[in-house]
């Protein structure tokens, strides 16, 4: 890949608009939600502005079919879940995010939160992070409020919460649920975090970046380029946000963090951040399970139903 005839930001989609702001030509259908059950639909989902100052939004999913024990209603667990696309791009009523959270909630079977949350450059980080944790309290607001979301109060389990996401989605568990220490949740209760192929990075090239740098899907320009929109102005890539190896404020609460749940593909530029990740919480005694597959590429779940059915079998069992 010749650095004079690549340009990251076209491979992404992303131009830059002369007062500043970006647009974003690449197009991904969307999907309106389905609040009323409709034929061959396992789920229904609703639309819900979370913070009105932000403007930022949660897309809920509950199954069609509520199981049930001795004619008693089921607690489902409750998902609060982040989609990936760098920081950058994406959003929660997109038609893979739409397909994949309703397969959480049908097949788990769980409350699924899917956050739209703030996208990079517009809103650099930490905004994302905000909003994450907007959805969290948001969340436990319902089961305080008399007049709290139904779908939340009626079928949800607060004591069985779990963070996830995919890529930077997978980021924004890992710093939503450092922040979310700062909180009095009661009665909720976190009990795990997804991480989904985790984006993570730093100034050192690792081995995996070098040998995977022309990667048809994240080579290092677009890695390079996603940080550079995201991060505060300023900022390079041993950033805490992006860096969590080295030391930082972050460091002290890595312990108090719930069991994790890690997946990754080895043929993936950012294994060898994702490895080092799970390296990370262990010396930090954090219960982790980690889930690397010898053959695979980044979103490799996304394009291949096979394999996004394996991962949601293995989150369903650690879940359960």
């Amino acid at each position: 890949m010749s650095k004079t005839n690549f340009d990251p930001y076209a491979h992404l989609g992303i131009v830059f608009n002369p007062d500043g702001s970006v647009s974003r030509r690449f197009s991904v259908p969307k999907v309106e939600p389905n609040p009323d059950p409709v034929p061959d639909s396992s789920t229904v989902s609703k639309d819900i502005i979370i913070n009105p100052k932000t403007n930022t939004r949660i897309r809920l999913f509950r199954p069609v079919k509520i199981p049930s024990n001795d004619n008693t209603i089921a607690r489902l667990p409750i998902i609060i879940y982040f989609h990936g696309g760098g920081f950058v791009l994406y959003s929660a009523c997109d038609v893979v995010c739409n397909k994949n959270c309703s397969l959480m909630a049908s097949e788990i079977p769980a409350i699924v939160v899917s956050v739209d949350y703030r996208l990079a450059p517009d809103h650099r980080l930490p905004a994302c992070y905000d909003d994450a944790v907007d959805a969290i309290l948001w969340v436990k607001q319902q089961a305080v409020d008399p007049e709290g979301e139904g779908w939340v109060k009626n079928y949800g389990d607060l004591s069985r919460c779990y963070l996830g996401g995919r890529g930077n989605g997978a980021n924004i568990v890992f710093h939503a649920a450092l922040r979310a220490m700062d909180y009095n949740l009661r009665p909720m209760e976190i009990r795990g975090l997804l991480f989904n192929q985790p984006l993570f990075g730093g100034v050192q090239r690792t081995k995996s970046e070098i040998k995977f740098a022309a990667d048809s899907i994240l080579p290092l320009p677009v890695l390079d380029a996603l940080w550079d929109l995201s991060l505060p102005e300023g900022a390079d890539r041993d950033h805490r946000f992006s860096n969590p190896i080295l030391d930082g404020p972050h460091k002290i609460k890595i312990s108090s963090l719930p069991r994790s749940l890690v997946f990754g593909f080895c043929g993936d530029p950012t294994i060898d951040r994702q490895q080092q990740f799970v390296q990370l919480l262990e010396v930090n005694g954090v219960k982790v399970e980690a889930r690397f597959d010898e053959v695979g590429f980044h979103a490799l779940d996304v394009v291949d139903d096979r394999r996004g059915l394996d991962l949601l079998k293995m989150a369903k069992d650690f879940i359960f």
